[in-house]
């Protein structure tokens, strides 16, 4: 049987096995595949080395579920990052299914670097109504939020007892799958001046572009690919570098596919002539 033969006879089952190793064994063995930094992801970077160790950075989690596998590794670089310069972190959440994973990924990195609740981060939980909580916290946030997650008052919690408003936060960061940084833009950015910076799934980072070159936004991390580059900057690798190295293979392996099928078709033809 002649190499087209072969090819054209293979097994699709094969060819699914084939997909799912080159997805499967980039997320098991390191790769390390190259990955250039961008501008906008370093200004993410920067804006956060630029504060002082003690300051307060507000990371709102603005997210569904569905989106955690991209929300998760920007995340969670952005919280090491944040936690390796001893900043504080007041996290909460403007999508109710992003309050339960802005938990639980805050407790997860705060073990890493051994931070304690209520003294290096506290997570406020969900407010319905984004647009009157955003501009609530522009006045007061113990109005907003009189209680943290946990039901603690957060006039007794040490991150945010002695805040009063945004006049109090240098940085806030959007993690979102949605248009809602849109709304930090035009109500903490226009009206109260803050300094906004934004997670992103891929599919949505085109739409902010704009804003970050009016100066709107101080930077972008788009997707799986900039969680990947923002791992690179912190140099702490993680699901974001192995996310992209699995992309990377099967889309290499699509390719090859792609490329004997036509290798096939054309050897077929040739032989009939």
């Amino acid at each position: 049987m002649s190499f087209a033969e072969n090819i054209k006879n293979l097994n699709r089952r094969v060819i699914f096995v084939l997909i799912a190793l080159s997805v499967a064994a980039p997320l098991i063995f390191k790769i390390g595949l190259p990955n250039k930094v961008t501008k906008e992801v370093r200004m993410v970077y920067d804006a956060l080395e630029e504060l002082e160790p003690g300051s307060v950075v507000l990371v709102s989690f603005d997210h569904e579920a569905s989106s955690l596998p991209e929300i998760k590794p920007m995340a969670v670089a952005i919280l090491r990052h944040c936690f390796s310069r001893n900043l504080k972190v007041l996290g909460l959440a403007l999508l109710a299914e992003g309050t339960a994973i802005g938990d639980e990924i805050m407790r997860e990195v705060a073990k890493e670097y051994e931070k304690e609740y209520g003294q290096d981060y506290v997570f406020l939980g969900f407010r319905p109504q984004y647009m009157a909580a955003i501009l609530g916290m522009g006045e007061d946030m113990h109005r907003v939020f009189p209680q943290d997650y946990q039901g603690n008052s957060t006039a007794e919690l040490l991150v945010i007892k002695d805040l009063k408003n945004y006049e109090d936060i240098p940085l806030i960061i959007s993690v979102a799958d949605g248009d809602i940084p849109t709304y930090w833009i035009n109500f903490a950015n226009a009206r109260y001046h803050k300094r906004i910076a934004i997670a992103v799934t891929a599919v949505m980072a085109t739409s902010f572009y704009p804003f970050l070159s009016s100066g709107q936004l101080v930077g972008l991390v788009g997707g799986l690919k900039g969680a990947a580059e923002y791992e690179i900057l912190i140099q702490r690798p993680g699901m974001g570098g192995k996310g992209m190295d699995a992309q990377s293979i099967a889309h290499l392996m699509i390719l090859v596919l792609v490329l004997l099928g036509n290798v096939t078709f054309f050897l077929g033809k040739k032989k009939k002539v």
